[in-house]
């Protein structure tokens, strides 16, 4: 198969989404525990000016989705978003940005288990490696069923995160406002008076996006499951980006809320900042409930990431990137062949981590700390090109427009070189820099090696063919 024609000649997977489900995916995508606890190490490595961080990488965010949008609505079939570059840029991207994101959530699907089977460990009496296999086994069980099955599940995991933070809002914004007790300097003096609002310097706010930007990755699914949904390419779009602009402002919010009621200084890196908050407000049981909202987070990351894996290698397997016999669906139209080769790897990782931890699953750890960074980079220029073309050949297909074209896109290009290079600058992150540009090295290799082989055209860009007519959805299941 081509790049231009293998999706429309790829089976046609089961489109039982419902608009409930999509918003949920994109929220869950957002809200992880990188929010309900990775926020604490930022907290602490930039003190109150952390909230300028979450603006500046939410920000970026934001224009990314953007310029998927835009992309999205005037390419309606193209699949998994990781094929927008296949789009723009040639083949060699597809495969590359395609590869470097399901290596990213293998990763991302064995930190989850193991997470999560720690959490588990706190109330169940069974060994960590048990639990993760328990929580491995179910949620590939769960994607197995039904598409539909993998959207309830997500629907109500993101549910539980939405309320948690709209509550920890409300709390928090009550005692910050004096509607209940804290035991902590009325009003906002802890912004300034603790070394003041940014005691590293301007420095430590840059190197702070570095950090809060990779929590912030997930709303990139949504473009995954709409192919699988019920409703139009344009309301997924519209209706996601003003998801993920909502969800930042909860982001910022909460956070504010948190460096008002806390001192920054006696945030501790690992621990939840919302329990330690909810703490000094004075809610019983705020650590055991927030271990309760994590383990929801992390459940939700792992269900999106057995979810997420598939659909790339099935996209891949289309495209001929991937053996072809991944494209082949079971009778509830799912890529179970996907799914289990995809879950497989999960389980590797997972080994990996029990067996030398400090080793090779560091390394994989690593290995995948810029890559959503690298991606996100692809899909700029990508963006550019494509947009340029449609502006020549069918300016009509442009139903959603990227802000400010070319500078915003632009301006997102060289936001994350500026990423990248402070975090080659910062000693905490450099390590994860350079193991990234390692694993993007060894993509790279195989596409020369081996994924060129297979496409005839490779310098020229991919140009697909107008949108197919629109197929009878199957009934669901």
């Amino acid at each position: 198969m081509t790049g231009d024609t293998a999706l429309a000649d790829a089976p046609v997977l089961a489109r039982s989404l419902h608009s409930r489900h999509v918003t949920m995916i994109a929220i869950g995508g957002i809200i992880g525990a990188g929010l309900f606890v990775g926020s604490s190490a930022a907290i602490a490595a930039a003190g109150p000016a952390i909230i300028l961080s979450y603006l500046a990488a939410g920000l970026v965010i934001v224009l990314v989705m953007r310029m998927l949008s835009e992309m999205a609505i005037a390419h309606p079939h193209i699949g998994a978003f990781t094929e927008f570059a296949r789009l723009g840029l040639g083949h060699w991207a597809g495969f590359v940005c395609g590869w470097l994101y399901w290596y990213f959530w293998v990763v991302v699907v064995a930190i989850e288990a193991i997470a999560g089977a720690q959490l588990l460990a706190l109330w169940l009496p069974l060994p960590v490696w048990q639990l993760v296999l328990g929580l491995m086994v179910a949620l590939t069980a769960v994607n197995l069923l039904s598409t539909r099955s993998y959207g309830e599940f997500e629907f109500w995991f993101a549910s539980i995160k939405v309320a948690a933070i709209l509550v920890f809002i409300a709390v928090a914004g009550a005692a910050v406002l004096g509607f209940a007790p804290v035991d902590s300097p009325r009003g906002f003096g802890n912004l300034v008076a603790h070394g003041g609002f940014a005691p590293f310097g301007a420095t430590a706010v840059l190197a702070g996006v570095t950090t809060v930007i990779f929590s912030l990755c997930g709303a990139e699914i949504v473009t995954i499951a709409a192919a699988e949904s019920r409703e139009s390419a344009r309301t997924i779009s519209r209706l996601t980006l003003d998801i993920v602009l909502r969800i930042l402002l909860f982001y910022v919010l909460s956070v504010l809320l948190i460096v008002v009621i806390v001192p920054w200084r006696e945030i501790e890196p690992g621990l939840s900042p919302f329990a330690t908050a909810l703490d000094r407000i004075g809610i019983p049981w705020a650590g055991t409930l927030m271990n309760g909202i994590v383990l929801t987070a992390v459940l939700s990351c792992l269900n999106s990431g057995v979810y997420v894996t598939s659909r790339v290698l099935f996209t891949l397997a289309a495209n001929g990137d991937a053996p072809q016999a991944l494209v082949a669906l079971d009778a509830r139209r799912v890529p179970a062949r996907a799914i289990l080769i995809g879950s497989s790897f999960g389980y590797a990782a997972v080994i990996a981590a029990v067996v030398s931890p400090s080793g090779v699953f560091a390394w994989l750890v690593n290995a995948s700390g810029a890559i959503m960074l690298m991606i996100y980079l692809v899909l700029a220029l990508a963006e550019i090109r494509v947009r340029r073309r449609l502006e020549r050949e069918d300016p009509g297909r442009l139903k959603i427009r990227m802000w400010l074209f070319p500078w915003a896109s632009l301006f997102v290009v060289a936001a994350i070189l500026a990423v990248l290079v402070a975090m080659a600058l910062t000693p905490a992150l450099a390590s994860q820099l350079w193991a990234s540009l390692a694993c993007l090295a060894v993509v790279v290799t195989a596409w020369w090696t081996i994924g060129r082989r297979r496409h005839r055209t490779t310098s020229a860009p991919v140009r697909t063919p107008p949108p197919p007519p629109a197929r009878s959805a199957p009934p669901s299941r």
